[in-house]
């Protein structure tokens, strides 16, 4: 009798398009992250019932609707919390969260922190557009300082956060950025996210059409984008410039721009991209770097290992089986000292533990 073979059959992107109607405004940056990552998941080596979304609330955040994935449409600033409990309960799943700059870094920051710093196994995407899209153009935690919208008509005064500084600040173990018009660009660094073994934070740059068009067009545009951009490569120097005649060199521990057509500066005086560094210093002096002073990183900015909060815990626990058994329920709620109070008609036993 001969063996038969049958083989996995290789998804696509139709695998991951949902049957929900796509409902994001003409022009949006959501349609080419959502195609992105359809595209992407296809090329990764995981089986399809294995994906998870989840999301808080905001235009990016009916993402799990168009993927034909599991997901969790959560509550306000809370994904990162939920996607917590279910890479804990359940590791075998690939959890991806996707958030923007309100609802990550403003309710949501709180459980962001906590995420980072745990190091929980997800892949967390912040979309990034500076505005509050979903209720019709209030300024962000990311808006600039200025900024004149429906909730700071003579210009916001909050300074703004730095999502990768945040990032990086809560030890982020995987730190990374890329845009919504670079599809390209886009798909190497969502490979690089999902490949890291711990918490990957991902900031997207992400166009909103309607309420704030053209927010970073001064970087992604394609005239001035080489100009104005800088792709990170690890171990190389940071160099850029349509002519790659440019570069960024430390002096006195402040970044600078050279030109490398002046006499007696050599690509080997540049500051050279260290991904791996185990101090923050590196990869915040990146984060830092910002239009129009310097010219907007893009790529990975930081890759370390340190041990993940979702399977140390789950360890910890088979550990405790082991040595202790299951226990149960019952035995938990009359561990203890209790008290006992005698009534009319029954006597009721509380734990004076607490």
């Amino acid at each position: 009798m001969s063996e038969v073979i049958t083989e996995t059959p290789k998804l696509t992107k139709k695998d991951f398009v949902s049957g929900s109607e796509v409902r994001w405004c003409p022009g949006c940056g959501d349609y080419s992250i959502l195609a992105t990552v359809q595209k992407t998941l296809a090329e990764l080596d995981v089986p399809k019932e294995k994906y998870c979304f989840i999301s808080g609330i905001g235009c990016s955040s009916r993402f799990p609707y168009y993927m034909n994935t599991y997901g969790f449409h959560t509550i306000h600033g809370r994904a990162p919390a939920v996607a917590s409990g279910i890479k804990v309960a359940n590791p075998e799943l690939d959890v991806w969260v996707i958030s923007g700059d309100g609802d990550g870094l403003s309710i949501g920051g709180n459980h962001l922190i906590h995420m980072i710093r745990r190091n929980v196994n997800v892949v967390f995407l912040l979309f990034n557009n500076r505005i509050y899209g979903l209720t019709k153009g209030q300024y962000s935690p990311t808006s600039e300082v200025g900024k004149k919208t429906k909730s700071s008509p003579y210009g916001a005064l909050d300074y703004p956060i730095n999502p990768l500084g945040f990032a990086i600040g809560c030890e982020a173990t995987f730190v990374a950025r890329t845009l919504d018009v670079d599809p390209k660009h886009m798909t190497e660094v969502l490979k690089r996210a999902h490949a890291h073994k711990g918490c990957s934070f991902v900031e997207i740059w992400q166009n909103c059409h309607v309420f704030n068009n053209a927010t970073f067009s001064g970087v992604t545009d394609r005239q001035v984008r080489s100009d104005q951009a800088i792709y990170l490569e690890h171990g190389r120097p940071l160099v850029f410039g349509k002519d790659r005649d440019k570069g960024i060199r430390l002096d006195n521990l402040s970044p600078h721009i050279v030109n490398l057509k002046d006499n007696g500066v050599k690509e080997d005086d540049l500051m050279f991209h260290d991904e791996h560094a185990i101090r923050q210093t590196h990869s915040a002096f990146l984060a830092h770097m910002e239009f129009p002073e310097f010219p907007t990183p893009f790529g990975v900015f930081r890759d370390v290992e340190r041990a993940t909060y979702d399977e140390a815990l789950n360890l910890q626990l088979s550990d405790v089986r082991a040595k202790e058994g299951e226990g149960s329920l019952e035995e938990l709620l009359y561990d203890g000292d209790l008290w006992t109070i005698q009534g009319a008609t029954e006597t009721v036993e509380v734990d004076k533990s607490n």
